[in-house]
């Protein structure tokens, strides 16, 4: 409960940018000393997401914004249920990404702001050697005290609007049960083929 307030105060102090590039530079810190036993055991990745990313993420905001109506119209256990199926998805999904990782360089640009609106975005790019940079964009507001993220454009294509067009299509044919269980279905797939 303690590290939670701390946690909360130090983020509220901190600008945006500074969330993603402290939490960067933990991450990167944390899979350089810890690459021998992440290759043995690339399930760790997941207590690494778990303690550094995820904290900085509003799952509930992203939710109610990949549903759109869908979210209004669910009951709270259907929301609760997705929440955690969602963030299941995103935390495997950006694991695996993370154990590829190869001591790319990451480069900060200016952060976008609109004085009518409470969403920033910290605009990175990642340099590949060889290749062409790629953009990494973070949308991020004030939550709890803090900034926290709630979407990421790779490339310019937005994770939100990726996964609501097909989920919105999946409830239009077979309602938001059946959106839980493919997701649960997806992430039990994930879990024990995506760090092999």
């Amino acid at each position: 409960m303690l590290m939670s307030v701390c946690f909360t105060a130090r983020a509220a102090a901190e600008s945006a940018e500074e969330v993603v590039r402290v939490t960067a530079d933990q991450v990167i810190a944390r899979l350089t000393a810890e690459r021998e036993l992440l290759n043995s055991n690339p399930g760790r990745i997941y207590d690494l997401v778990d303690e550094l990313v995820i904290p900085h993420f509003d799952f509930t905001s992203m939710s109610k914004w990949v549903l759109g109506r869908n979210w209004r119209e669910a009951t709270q256990v259907q929301q609760e249920q997705f929440v955690n199926e969602f963030r299941t998805l995103l935390v495997r999904t950006y694991a695996k990404a993370l154990l590829e990782y190869s001591n790319e360089k990451i480069i900060y640009l200016p952060v976008e702001s609109n004085p009518d609106s409470n969403i920033v975005v910290v605009k990175t790019e990642i340099q590949q050697p060889g290749a062409n940079k790629v953009p990494i964009d973070y949308s991020m507001h004030v939550s709890g005290g803090g900034w926290k993220v709630i979407d990421v454009a790779v490339d310019g294509i937005s994770l939100i609007a990726t996964y609501r067009g097909s989920f919105a299509s999946e409830i239009r044919k077979n309602g938001i049960d059946s959106l839980i269980n493919k997701l649960s279905e997806r992430n039990a797939g994930l879990a024990t083929t995506a760090l092999q």
